[in-house]
């Protein structure tokens, strides 16, 4: 699909959209920071949901991780001025999703790797690894917290092994959710 934006057009109503094909629906937002926000914040979960599929840990831990990163974005995005509701919808939760498990997704085959303990194509572009580095620095220095991003980001970096970084996300204090 191509979106291009119509001059003159006000108030989101000025794209047009082609599919190449199927059928199309769109959905307008004029938070621009969730929408760009969600498309690049899931590349970090899918990254540790691949490696949750590929440690073994099966299903179950992959949706409570995904839950968990979901709240993760929606935290971030918040603290830097986009909309909650922006990230419960396709740029957010519905490309989370997708991204998380799917195996045409470049960051989750990247995180089942790591999970695996194989090795992975260098010469394949994975966003999600210079977004989990990026995003943990940005976290830590305005106070939000992101565990499962920081975790990521010292797997990725071969900072943490993948038995610690597990036991440091399942150690955290408990919370009310």
């Amino acid at each position: 699909m191509v979106a291009t934006r119509i001059q003159g057009a006000s108030n989101g109503s000025g794209y047009l959209a082609i599919a190449f094909a199927g059928e199309v629906r769109l959905y307008r937002t004029d938070d621009v920071r969730g929408a760009e926000l969600g498309g690049a914040l899931k590349n970090v979960i899918a990254i540790a949901a691949g490696t949750v599929i590929g440690a073994g840990l099966g299903d179950s831990a992959r949706a409570a991780l995904m839950t968990r990163g979901y709240a993760e974005m929606v935290r971030l995005a918040e603290a830097l001025g986009a909309r909650a509701e922006t990230l419960a919808g396709l740029s957010g939760l519905g490309d989370l999703v997708l991204t998380c498990t799917s195996p045409q997704s470049r960051n989750f085959r990247y995180g089942l790797a790591l999970g695996k303990g194989e090795r992975f194509d260098p010469a394949v572009t994975v966003e999600g690894i210079a977004t989990a580095q990026a995003v943990d620095r940005l976290a830590q220095g305005i106070g939000v917290d992101m565990p499962v991003t920081a975790m990521v980001h010292a797997l990725a970096s071969r900072r943490i092994s993948l038995e610690d970084a597990i036991g440091q996300l399942l150690r955290r204090p408990l919370k009310q959710e």
